[in-house]
């Protein structure tokens, strides 16, 4: 029985009411008065904390002041995230083609193997049938920056279907006599060219220069791509004229004749024509 009691005396302090009077200091007068219990102060109290702290929930949840708030990103900055996530796989699948482009040009120089699969790979991904396909001016503007400031863009032009290669004119690279023709079979991919000392080597077509260096076989090797997809390739000089990335015209002075290279048995100039990591045969293109 006591326990009851002081159980409905404990309840009885929290429903018991007070008043809550403002008085004028001067005169006493009332002014504001509320009366109400422990209880409902707490209730009210704890109400308004729930409103407002679900109130403030709201507009952050979904009205832009949630941007202000450090830790939110705003809508903008992840829609460019996306766009430039999208434009690094692009860019780097172009440099992985490219560099294996360039792989096999070394490979090509070294009489190496030649990969063929890495460069088609690019042409054989399935694209969905369903991708949006609409032009925006800052796409537009982002490209017409990247195609200004290239300077080895090897595939910017491939040999069209209407054009043929023998309606090319090649430039005799150097004058003199062919020593040894083109023998695919028993790795000879190019021909050799005698001519006298300190003879001017020449490029046979216009293009650019994609490498230019020392190789322990073919000694000082300088290498042209063509716009038509041809790459042009002269060995054992005993000097280059060019560095990679320098355009060059038909018939421009790019290296000196010369004996350069453990492959090489005495001054000449070996001479190959590539079209697509295949090799041609240069007397079917130059007349020497």
């Amino acid at each position: 029985m006591i326990k009851n009691k002081n159980k409905k005396s404990g309840w009885n302090k929290w429903r018991r009411k007070y008043r809550f009077v403002v008085l004028n200091s001067e005169t006493f007068e009332e002014r504001f008065s509320i009366s109400s219990s422990k209880f409902g102060f707490f209730t009210f109290f704890f109400g308004c904390a729930v409103f407002i702290i679900t109130l403030t929930s709201l507009i952050i949840s979904y009205s832009p002041v949630r941007e202000l708030i450090p830790g939110y990103t705003s809508t903008n900055i992840r829609r460019q995230m996306v766009a430039l996530n999208l434009l690094s796989d692009s860019l780097k699948n172009e440099l992985n083609y490219r560099q294996q482009y360039v792989e096999n040009i070394k490979n090509i120089i070294n009489g190496g193997a030649i990969d063929t699969i890495g460069s088609t790979v690019k042409r054989t991904i399935a694209l969905p049938k369903t991708i949006a396909a609409n032009k925006i001016s800052e796409d537009s503007l982002l490209r017409k920056n990247i195609e200004q400031e290239e300077r080895f863009n090897f595939f910017g032009s491939t040999v069209q279907k209407n054009e043929s290669i023998n309606s090319l004119l090649f430039f005799v690279p150097v004058n003199g006599i062919i020593t040894e023709s083109f023998t695919p079979n028993s790795g000879h991919y190019g021909v050799d060219i005698v001519s006298k000392e300190n003879a001017h080597i020449k490029s046979t077509l216009s293009g650019i220069v994609v490498l230019s260096s020392w190789t322990s076989g073919s000694g000082h090797v300088i290498a042209v791509q063509h716009k038509n997809g041809l790459l042009s390739i002269y060995k054992h000089n005993s000097v280059l004229l060019k560095t990679q990335g320098d355009l060059v015209q038909a018939g421009e002075t790019i290296a000196i004749i010369g004996n350069s290279g453990k492959w090489s048995s005495g001054p000449h100039l070996h001479f190959e024509l590539w079209l697509e990591n295949k090799p041609l045969d240069p007397e079917h293109f130059v007349k020497f």
